[in-house]
């Protein structure tokens, strides 16, 4: 996570002191009526948290649970095959300028959730199977050989996010602009949760989940008037109150909340919906 506050610190600053000898003139990328369509890559960072599983026979917390993303090998095969592109961890991204330097945006985040499985966590609680039961040692309970529970969102932590976004030209040259945008997110938490818990069948499906919010910050190199390349980092919130673990209709779940961090980078294309501009 300080990694990704380190870039977000850095762009907001890069941007704030460009912008302060930049022009203020409304340029390409900036303009009423603008649109925009990005498609980019992510690396997520996750904070420790505490994961509450409740469902007949059991109702307990792991604490301190320790995650980290999943990103997929580079490769043609795994990046740009046109049958493979939504594996690995990306975002895409609609902006709208409703006014000039101010865009509605409606996005994306496909990230990766994936729980260390070699870790000993605290618990607290109760399961009143004893198989399972037993494995609590001195109130604590070892994951490392995945009989307990294997925990993921790796098809995957999607959050859906509708934001405001404001965007100032920080430099203009002929076919060459580069653009500071700052904005917030908020939107629901639609994961496909990969879950097993005590040996159960694997619980793997789509479901709303909770909410996300978010903050965000990016720099965006425009070149001949639309194509675009970005840089961009995003911090938020996750609350996940219904994360399924059975494959049935019971009412087991799973209930956590974390901070986690982004950094994306790709490429887009501006074109203007208006003809007199």
């Amino acid at each position: 996570m300080k990694k990704i506050s380190i870039l977000l610190t850095f762009l907001i600053g890069v941007g704030f002191a460009l912008a302060q000898e930049g022009k203020s003139k409304t340029e390409p990328l900036t303009k009423k009526g603008q649109m925009l369509i990005f498609w980019g890559w992510n690396r997520a960072m996750f904070s420790n948290s505490d994961i509450h599983f409740k469902g007949e026979g059991y109702d307990f917390v792991l604490h301190k649970v320790v995650a980290h993303d999943r990103p997929s090998d580079f490769s043609y095969h795994n990046y740009f095959q046109p049958d493979r592109i939504t594996i690995p961890q990306t975002n895409q991204r609609f902006a709208y300028f409703v006014q000039d330097n101010m865009a509605f945006v409606v996005g994306v985040d496909h990230m990766k959730y994936v729980m260390d499985q070699d870790q000993t966590v605290k618990f607290s609680g109760k399961i009143t199977n004893p198989v399972y039961g037993s494995m609590m040692q001195n109130g604590q309970i070892d994951l490392s050989d995945a009989e307990f529970l294997t925990f993921e969102h790796t098809d995957g932590l999607n959050y859906i996010n509708f934001g405001l976004e404001n965007y100032k030209n920080i430099y203009n040259k002929d076919n060459f602009d580069i653009v500071w945008s700052y904005g917030a997110g908020l939107g629901p938490m639609f994961p496909k949760s990969n879950v097993k818990l005590f040996g159960n069948e694997r619980s793997d499906r789509f479901h709303v989940a909770g909410f996300g919010v978010d903050g965000r910050t990016s720099l965006n190199f425009v070149f001949w008037k639309h194509i675009v390349a970005r840089i961009e980092a995003k911090g938020g919130y996750i609350n996940m109150f219904d994360v399924k673990t059975t494959l049935n209709n019971k009412p087991d779940k799973a209930l956590q909340d974390f901070v986690f961090g982004q950094f994306n980078f790709g490429v887009g294309y501006t074109f203007n919906t208006r003809k007199n501009n």
